[in-house]
């Protein structure tokens, strides 16, 4: 699955809940500007699009990096260093799919985040 926003959008909806389900073992993310509650189901079923999503993020953010991690500002470019959104609601839906499937962190609580540039979080995607 290529790095877009249409396929990251359909993504994060395929795996939110639907009307009716149950909620009440929602996996709870809190995003950059959201917290959103997962079906863990469809978390699982989607795992592996998840990280293929997130291996054509840009290197820096990756934890073998020299960098290991990079502002959120920066996390609309991919790895060959275009932008591939010009949304961050997007990106924070990427980040959001990725900490639901535990391959995505803060690098700083987010009571320190005023500190950082543009006073947004540093991210950073495990491998």
């Amino acid at each position: 699955m290529k790095l877009t926003p249409e396929n990251v959008e359909k993504l994060f909806i395929k795996c939110l809940f639907l009307d009716g389900e149950d909620t009440s073992k929602a996996k709870i993310v809190d995003g950059v500007m959201m917290k959103v509650g997962f079906n863990p189901e469809r978390i699982e079923e989607n795992k592996t699009e998840i990280e293929e999503l997130l291996t054509q993020c840009h290197p820096d953010f990756m934890s073998t990096s020299k960098a290991q991690g990079m502002s959120f500002l920066k996390f609309c470019m991919d790895k060959d260093e275009n932008q591939w959104t010009g949304m961050h609601t997007i990106c924070d839906d990427l980040i959001c799919l990725g900490m639901a499937i535990d391959k995505v962190k803060f690098l700083l609580p987010r009571e320190l985040w005023m500190a950082l540039p543009g006073a947004v979080p540093y991210i950073q995607i495990l491998n």
